[in-house]
């Protein structure tokens, strides 16, 4: 019996996930399968799918004669997994065991038996018109004519485009036929293709995981249509049928009519490709050195906390020392070291991580704009819209980038008229790179002199079921909100900077994964501007006090973006400073510039075209030069890298080295000591970090097949995808270009709070819990009484030693002295020998 319905939901779950490029948020790689265990999910996805989710067993070997995997690391992985028994065969096994590492995809077999039996490859005869089709009829701005949409969506609009052009789409009547059939569903085409109901769920998973990309992200514009600024109308159901329409096609064209489904005749049940196979002993070989991989950094890490607690920094409220200046962050791994040089350079300030849209969920519209962007997680849906009312910046445009030149007249006379302009432009931008029009600045959504509406009229506005701006006491309730959470309710400075993140880069499609991930992928700045203005309203400031959060008026929070690109920082509504406070600001911008050299000089170790021992003045041009080249394909290295999440005070970690390698959430467990604050702390971090995490270690695992491949050759697809060519699949993942410097472990996170109270917590959120419980996030409780860590598994917490020892130096530079290397093979390059405690001299 044909289950349509469940066979749609099921297609729907396992496709892709990922959004246009505008949207382009980190998420799991393989959250189908996130109901599993970790290894029991990620080898069954192998199996079925044909991918690569571990190292292979050359390369762990490698790993371990190189010492980047050490024999101590190797006994923990068993002990974790086998306890004592039988570790003399298991490390045997690991060592020296031989395996057959190849193996057959389920996917796939049963569709190719079309090449097999009848000599026709349908991909290759289905697949670029069907691409080209979809791909004009969801295009975004880039074509020169418009698909001929119908509002009842992609079917309608295919027929409409089959009567008014003056050739078919098909070369058989019967396909086009049975396109303007009324009655036409997926079973009356299955049945002719397929001819058994037993095989229809097999042959529609081999059809749609041959352009897995295209058909994630019409899933995923079916169920988020704003994902589109243009919103086109599809379904997932429509473009197999069309698919199925041109594979008749194809096959009357090639075969005659005379051709039977594959299954026709056929009496024995097939096997289901998703039907669950227990691993063997090569997957248990393979889940040992990856746990032993992962384990060999977390032992160092976990060594340098307890090392660490013995120079434990108090907070500045504890030292009873008003900080110089407090800082909020996002809690994104970037940020790990600049918030590390604000605190050498001023060690009076104070640094907050929080997640980067600073808790104003919001839609965003610019001035003058079409479109609305959404600036907050996904999983929100803002109740407010804040635009920009005014500005005084001109957007200029790049006329080398021109639609008008598209026609082959136009065409002719650009190139005859711009043709040398653009050669000389070519070579200027090669030795000179600069900011152009073309190229994704992540200042130029807002103007830094422009003005927002921010506070709703009385009664307020609505546009389109949006608040136009917030009453004062949704100001209060935000900003209450946030300071609570981050354990900030007493003690500000004089000055506290909401400091958002964006990126800047050239050539790069993928910049939206280089922006905030907690504001949908977009640069943060604006929500950084509102909450600074919520948090200096008048109004608010008295709801605040009423609840035990008093902010005195000298405290002034100032609105700023970090380019993580260039290594700028810019601030908002300065002018309201009095002269007194712009002093003070001076001379703590004088500081940001002193902490932005350091950061450039530590980023650039990393980056094969810089040396990082010339002048800072050279550096800091050659990281801003490197964000506006056309010409460098790592702008900035993302994520790459990123294997940990601190919770807790910012103290305890401030003194360990830890390479831009960790996410940092401020958490006050003093506040908190029933986790009801927990809770909302720890609400969004496992899908917003856990997500980056797991999205670059499938991609680094398996570039082709779960990233992007390389980013030299991909082509923009309608403003809203990449392809390899204008008749490739779209690539869903990460390039190379960002995960070839990343080691491919689970992401770490470590909670500063007692093990029980964090029970609670997990109890009260079981969809967190399943995070940490299945064994896609690992979790290490720092107990605050004994100062002791505990680790979390499935029979709950257990106190965890640590067995490595760390270096100490006298200054993070010793550190970051030692340059990296860029990876140019497969086996990622040892980072951890750089985790460092720092001893003030």
């Amino acid at each position: 019996m044909f289950d349509e319905k469940q066979l749609m939901h099921d297609l729907r779950h396992l496709l892709p996930s990922q959004a246009a490029l505008k949207d382009f948020v980190h998420h799991n790689s393989l959250h189908a399968f996130q109901d599993r265990e970790f290894f029991e999910a990620i080898f069954h996805a192998s199996r079925v799918f044909g991918m690569r989710v571990t190292f292979n067993l050359t390369d762990y070997r490698e790993l371990h004669r190189r010492g980047r995997i050490k024999n101590s690391a190797i006994d923990q992985a068993i002990h974790l997994t086998h306890g004592s028994e039988q570790s003399k065969q298991l490390l045997d096994r690991m060592l020296h065991g031989a395996y057959d590492e190849d193996f057959t995809p389920k996917i796939g077999q049963f569709r190719s038996e079309w090449k097999i039996r009848h000599n026709v490859g349908l991909s290759d005869r289905v697949h670029p018109l069907l691409f080209r089709l979809i791909g004009a009829y969801l295009d975004q701005g880039i074509a020169p004519d418009s698909f001929p949409k119908h509002p009842s969506g992609l079917l309608e609009s295919v027929r409409l485009l089959e009567k008014n052009s003056l050739t078919s789409l098909f070369h058989s009547k019967r396909a086009k036929e049975l396109l303007f059939t009324p009655e036409i569903s997926l079973e009356i085409l299955l049945d002719l293709l397929v001819g058994n109901a037993a095989f229809f769920a097999s042959y529609l998973l081999d059809q749609q995981f041959e352009h897995k990309g295209w058909s994630g992200i019409i899933g995923a514009i079916e169920k988020q249509p704003d994902t589109l600024l243009h919103q086109t109308p599809v379904d997932l159901k429509e473009f197999i049928i069309l698919e199925l329409l041109l594979e008749v096609d194809a096959l009357d064209r090639a075969l005659g009519k005379d051709w039977e489904g594959l299954a026709c005749n056929s009496t024995h049940l097939p096997k289901s490709p998703l039907e669950f196979a227990p691993s063997g002993e090569l997957q248990e070989v393979l889940k040992l050195w990856q746990i032993a991989f992962e384990w060999d950094y977390y032992d160092e890490v976990l060594g340098g906390l307890v090392q660490a607690q013995a120079y434990d920094v108090p907070e500045p409220a504890e030292s009873h020392q008003n900080p110089s200046f407090q800082a909020l962050f996002c809690i994104d791994d970037r940020e790990d070291s600049i918030r590390r040089h604000f605190e050498a350079v001023d060690p009076l300030c104070e640094t907050i991580g929080a997640p980067g849209f600073f808790g104003v969920a919001i839609y965003y519209r610019a001035f003058g704009g079409h479109f609305i962007e959404k600036n907050c997680p996904v999983p929100v849906t803002p109740r407010h819209l804040i635009e920009e009312i005014t500005s005084g910046a001109t957007r200029s445009h790049e006329p080398l980038r021109n639609r008008k030149a598209q026609s082959a007249l136009s065409g002719l006379f650009a190139t005859l008229g711009l043709g040398p302009w653009s050669a000389v432009r070519l070579l200027s931008d090669l030795f000179r790179p600069r900011m152009r029009p073309d190229i994704a600045d992540a200042y130029s959504h807002m103007d830094v002199g422009g003005t927002l509406r921010i506070e709703a009229s009385s009664p307020p506005e609505f546009q389109n079921q949006l608040q136009l701006g917030y009453t004062p006491k949704e100001m209060a309730e935000v900003v209450s909100g946030l300071l609570t959470n981050q354990g900030m309710t007493y003690g500000f400075s004089d000055f506290v900077y909401v400091i958002a993140h964006g990126s800047s880069s050239a050539n790069n499609p993928h910049h939206g994964a280089h922006d905030c991930g907690a504001c949908s992928g977009r640069p943060g700045a604006v929500n950084a501007r509102v909450f600074a203005h919520m948090a200096n309203h008048s109004n608010v400031r008295k709801i605040l006090a009423e609840q035990g959060v008093p902010i005195e008026s000298r405290t002034q929070f100032i609105g700023g973006m970090h380019d993580t690109a260039s290594d700028e920082i810019q601030f908002y509504d300065t002018q309201n400073l009095t002269l007194e406070q712009q002093k003070q600001h001076d001379a703590h911008v004088h500081s940001f510039e002193q902490a932005l050299d350091r950061n450039a000089r530590e980023r650039a170790r990393r980056f094969a075209s810089i040396d990082s021992n010339k002048p800072i003045a050279h550096i800091r041009r050659a990281i801003k030069a490197r964000s506006v080249s056309y010409f460098e394909p790592r702008p900035e290295l993302g994520h790459g890298t990123n294997a940990l999440c601190y919770v807790g005070s910012r103290g305890k970690v401030s003194r360990l080295f830890l390479d831009r390698r960790a996410f940092h959430q401020s958490y006050d467990y003093r506040k908190d000591p029933k986790g009801t604050i927990l809770k909302q702390v720890l609400n969004p971090l496992p899908i917003v970090c856990g997500g980056i995490n797991l999205e670059y270690y499938f991609s680094r695992m398996d570039i082709e097949k779960m990233g992007a491949g390389t980013k030299l050759p991909h082509h923009v697809m309608g403003l809203f995808g990449v392809t390899n060519s204008a008749d490739g699949d779209l690539r869903p993942g990460l390039p190379l270009q960002m995960v070839e410097n990343h080691d491919p472990v689970r992401l770490l996170m470590i909670i500063e709070q007692e093990p029980e109270v964090i029970l609670s917590v997990l109890k009260s959120a079981p969809t967190n819990q399943a995070w940490f419980e299945k064994g896609w996030i690992h979790l290490i409780a720092l107990s605050p009484s004994s100062k002791e860590l505990y680790r979390y598994s499935q029979e709950g917490f257990n106190r965890y030693v640590p067995k490595a020892h760390v270096h100490e130096v006298s200054d993070f530079f010793d550190v970051m002295d030692q340059k990296p290397a860029m990876t140019t093979n497969h086996i990622a390059d040892a980072t951890i020998e750089n985790i460092a405690i720092h001893i003030q001299p």
